[in-house]
């Protein structure tokens, strides 16, 4: 099965970022006053190697766009992509898809979407366009595919992954459980056999202690692709995790010193057994995601030192 061909690197190599650069939280706390929209992903990327593209769990990316995102990062720089809600299971309205096919994706009630393997193929085609672009200028990443927690064990299988995961046989595909149990007991042992006969990358997570079926288990590292480990941190809030309206609410949490020395420490021991550790901060409430991001960095030995207040670029080592 055709790999991602991620670049030469040392065995501890470590790219760390965020999920998304666009957060209204990133602009008003974390961006310099006065950053035109159109210079945010450069001046982001003078801060960090990597980046989750968060827009395309919602819509189908423009090509023109995409080759902007090209343009205004260096060559070395990486993008996640994120699947569209419908590929990742999630109840999805017909005025989420391009145009054309809301005329013949058919509807299960409530204008939402029923999901064939003919519009999973459909909606995969509509992607190839702008992913060609990032793969050809060597900065397409991952694809990740953030499961909807009503997609449980209980009622489907991972076989129904299967259609979905032979169309993107020649990507790298991250897969993230939003729903436990598939990782824990008996059940995680099937999962992660899945994962390794698809050449899948199990995402790893950091998320609040609770047995809620909403939070998959933190600390769980198997590597199912040597070529790839995903952290993904969520904050350990659980109370907003669970009853947060707005995304920021949900994955409102402030990582301390300590626990930024956890996440370094988690990131070494992956890189001992996978090629590439790509760390997302995903506790997108104000600048927390960035400034934690940052502060990884700095712990890893990445950079000198952290800005300390918005705007402040830092010295790179």
């Amino acid at each position: 099965m055709s790999q991602k061909a991620f670049p030469p690197s040392a065995d501890d190599k470590i790219l760390i970022g965020t999920a998304s650069w666009s957060d209204p939280g990133f602009v008003a706390n974390w961006f310099p006053k006065g950053l035109p929209a159109a210079s945010r992903l450069a001046w982001y990327a003078q801060h960090f190697e990597m980046v989750e593209v968060n827009s395309t769990f919602y819509s189908v990316p423009d090509p023109r766009m995409v080759e902007r995102w090209c343009r205004s990062t260096p060559a070395s720089f990486t993008f996640h992509v994120k699947l569209h809600r419908l590929l990742s299971r999630h109840s999805t309205p017909a005025k989420l898809l391009p145009p054309h096919l809301r005329k013949v994706a058919r509807s299960s009630g409530e204008a939402k979407i029923e999901l064939t393997p003919a519009l999973e193929s459909a909606m995969i085609e509509e992607f190839l366009p702008s992913l060609a672009i990032l793969r050809g200028t060597g900065k397409l990443g991952a694809l990740l595919l953030q499961l909807s927690p009503s997609f449980s064990p209980r009622k489907h299988d991972l076989s129904e992954l299967g259609h979905l995961l032979g169309i993107l046989r020649d990507h790298a595909v991250a897969i993230e459980f939003r729903n436990r149990h598939w990782l824990v007991d008996k059940q995680l042992s099937a999962t992660l056999e899945f994962l390794r006969e698809h050449a899948a990358t199990l995402v790893s997570v950091d998320a609040p202690s609770s047995d809620h079926f909403m939070i998959a288990p933190s600390g769980l590292d198997e590597i199912t692709n040597p070529h790839l480990s995903y952290l993904r941190l969520h904050g350990r809030n659980a109370e907003a995790y669970l009853k947060g309206k707005t995304v920021a609410a949900r994955f409102d949490y402030d990582y301390s010193d300590e626990e930024i020395e956890e996440v370094a420490m988690r990131s070494r021991n992956l890189a001992r057994s996978a090629r590439e550790v790509h760390v997302v901060f995903n506790n997108n409430n104000l600048d927390y995601a960035p400034r934690a991001a940052l502060r990884l960095r700095a712990a890893l030995g990445q950079i000198l030192k952290t800005p300390s207040r918005q705007g402040e670029l830092f010295a790179k080592s």
